[in-house]
């Protein structure tokens, strides 16, 4: 078992390294080759038709990343992939509520996609995926394993486009991540991420997007290609994003979601769920400040009752480009409605619906409902690819009458026993190093401090969480 004392010393010994060796690395890649673009979050969303110029060529993956299928060049096949392997390590898991595991666990992710283009107005996305955890005391919890499957499957067609914009439908098997990823995420996080099956239709015009969609979500199983929708959920809204003039280079994202759990669990009890959100979020950068704040309403019902629940969240950095490290100064504060009554028809809890994965830490300790936290941050850019995040988050419950859930919306611990709203606080360092273009490897140390309401619905442990992971993308 290794104490918390001893996992910081590793930790710290280890930034000390990485960051020498990142400082090496960039000084050895000045005179390089330019670097090609990025790779993005959601995979379809990369372009490399700007590699039918051969001088555009950059980087030994170029060769598969356009393969042209024609002399006119809007005819190619693109291929890509990643493999991630990570640790992690839990001391009182669950504040002492699981098993205990005195060596850690692995997690491993391997994908493999294809992106087909045939013209201008017709595409195929098709991406496999395999998760798997060794050495979990316990088993593979829901998202850490799924051996192989088909992650994502769909054809775009293009209806019209011009310079200003155009329309698409998009039909299969699909990721979707919407704004921040607060309420519509891919689940980057854990070991295995999130896919919908359904339609979606995107219109975009100048600097307006306006996405629309119909799909159910589709639950990980751990087997080999059996991976369906699942039936008990539907999920649907309509999702724009466009400038936000009052605000300089401010931007604004108006929504609307709808979601049906068939059988849905909360410390008031279980029941069908038909819930409605409509929300708003601004957010842009300007000079040194950024700026992201969200405001979501919800309405429903709830077995025979009904359903009136809220949140609001913000994100405010400050970074000092001057000065050295180009240290940024952040300050984030949520607050999600909880049940009022647990007695009475009308259900308070927020549901988050499919929030990200860490989604206040590494350690996914706890998700977005009944909550209210105070999360200050201080991020410092060693070098151009190498950062370090130390961070404090302090959580409360905001109504004292629910429990804490967990980031999928599952019910941890009761409120029914404590009134006590003081839940605990942590401290984290979290280091990141972008190695190359392809290469990136990042650790977190986190100590969790267990507060009032923890300790009197015991078990209330203090916890202790490490863990580093290296990704490879291609």
């Amino acid at each position: 078992m290794w104490p918390g004392v001893q996992a910081t010393r590793i930790l710290l010994a280890a930034l000390v390294g990485l960051a020498s060796a990142g400082s090496v690395i960039v000084l050895a890649q000045t005179n390089g080759p330019p670097t090609p673009p990025a790779y993005k979050q959601l995979r379809y969303d990369e372009d490399y038709g700007y590699l039918r110029d051969p001088d555009a060529h950059s980087d030994p993956f170029d060769a598969i990343k356009f393969v042209p299928l024609g002399a006119e060049g809007n005819r190619y096949l693109s291929l890509g992939g990643e493999i991630r392997q990570r640790y992690e390590y839990f001391h009182n898991p669950v504040w002492g509520q699981e098993e205990k595991d005195p060596n850690g666990y692995w997690l491993q992710r391997y994908m493999l996609h294809t992106d087909l283009h045939l013209g201008k107005r017709i595409r195929f996305f098709g991406q496999i995926k395999s998760g798997i955890e060794l050495g979990r005391e316990g088993g593979p919890r829901g998202a850490d394993e799924d051996k192989l499957d088909l992650h994502q499957a769909f054809v775009d067609v293009r209806g019209w486009s011009n310079v200003n914009g155009g329309l698409t439908f998009r039909v299969g098997r699909q990721e979707i991540g919407l704004g921040s990823s607060r309420l519509v995420s891919f689940r980057e996080g854990p070991n295995v991420r999130q896919s919908f099956d359904g339609v979606r239709l995107a219109w975009s015009r100048r600097e307006w997007q306006i996405d629309g969609f119909a799909t159910k979500p589709v639950e990980t199983k751990q087997g080999v290609f059996d991976d369906a929708w699942d039936h008990t959920r539907s999920f649907w809204g309509v999702y724009a994003v466009g400038p936000f003039h009052p605000l300089p280079k401010g931007k604004v994202d108006l929504y609307y979601l709808g979601i049906d759990r068939k059988r849905a669990r909360f410390d008031q009890g279980i029941g069908r769920e038909i819930r409605h959100s409509l929300g708003a979020r601004i957010w842009g950068k300007n000079a040194s400040w950024d700026y992201n704040t969200e405001l979501v309403y919800q309405w429903g019902s709830f077995g025979q009752g009904s359903i009136q629940a809220w949140t609001t969240a913000s994100d405010t950095g400050y970074r000092l480009e001057s000065v050295r490290f180009r240290p940024r100064f952040g300050l984030k504060a949520d607050i999600a409605s909880g049940d009022r009554n647990p007695t009475d028809t009308k259900l308070g809890t927020f549901n988050a619906l499919f929030p990200k994965g860490a989604y206040f830490s590494e350690a996914d300790l706890m998700g977005p409902y009944n909550l209210m936290d105070l999360h200050p941050s201080l991020e410092l850019n060693l070098t151009e690819r190498v950062s370090l995040t130390p961070d404090l988050d302090f959580f409360w419950r905001q109504s004292t009458r629910d429990g804490i859930y967990g980031i999928p919306g599952n019910l941890i611990r009761t409120g029914r026993t404590s009134s006590a709203r003081y839940i605990g606080n942590h401290v984290s360092l979290q280091l990141e190093w972008q190695l190359d273009h392809h290469i990136s490897a990042a650790a977190q140390y986190l100590h969790f401090f267990a507060g009032p309401f923890l300790k009197e619905t015991q078990p209330g442990r203090d916890v202790n969480f490490l863990a580093l992971w290296v990704t490879y993308k291609f």
